[in-house]
């Protein structure tokens, strides 16, 4: 799906995804210190507020207008949406440069590109980090096509763990996380009325070293 795929999609419904934030990236990020964030491909920006809310002076970046500005109402009716700190970025991931201050967190969630892009998209999440920054990416696992429910059907677009890894081959970090996690989905989410059934995502979390 090219930008104007997902302006839309965007533009087809309230909310595609969930107001709150992706349940690994709440579980996985809750315990760091804030600093400044990017989130790249950051679509209505569920995530990107939830970082602000955390602490976070957070770049939010997608090549979806429809879906930035999504992200901005949202902000804008925030109870605490005046303190909090999100810079929405109309660009494409595999475009887009970081600034000359490097990011605390890089986070990819849910972002569907071809392998060789995704080595693109992923070095440029981690080379915006800055020694001792976290990089995060959680994404449909390839497995999912045919073990788990929903996500995209076309396998070019599905990646694990160890893919995300081997695009950084070269580059110094440390693992804290890298493998396949399930996810409930309930059945208001449609796969058939069966009450609730299990995706599965290839999740990342690792610190830049050097």
């Amino acid at each position: 799906m090219d930008a104007r795929d997902w302006d839309e999609r965007y533009a087809g419904t309230e909310m595609v995804w969930s107001a709150g934030p992706n349940q690994f990236v709440a579980s996985e990020l809750a315990g760091l210190r804030p600093g400044r964030a990017v989130d790249l491909a950051a679509g209505e920006g569920r995530n990107a507020i939830w970082l602000a809310e955390q602490g976070w002076e957070v770049t939010a970046v997608d090549f979806s207008l429809i879906g930035l500005e999504k992200g901005r109402r949202a902000l804008a009716v925030h109870p605490a949406g005046a303190d909090l700190h999100v810079d929405w970025v109309h660009s494409d991931v595999l475009e887009w440069t970081p600034g000359p201050v490097g990011y605390d967190l890089a986070l990819m969630a849910y972002l569907q590109i071809p392998a060789d892009q995704l080595h693109t998209a992923v070095r440029h999440a981690f080379t915006a980090l800055v020694p001792g920054g976290t990089l995060f990416v959680v994404a449909h696992d390839s497995t999912n096509l045919t073990e788990g429910t929903g996500g995209p059907q076309d396998p070019d677009v599905l990646y694990t763990a160890e893919d995300v890894l081997a695009a950084l081959d070269g580059e110094r970090f440390d693992v804290e996380r890298a493998e396949r996690v399930a996810r409930t989905v309930p059945a208001a989410d449609g796969h058939g009325g069966e009450p609730e059934r299990t995706a599965y995502d290839a999740l990342v979390r690792l610190v830049r070293t050097a």
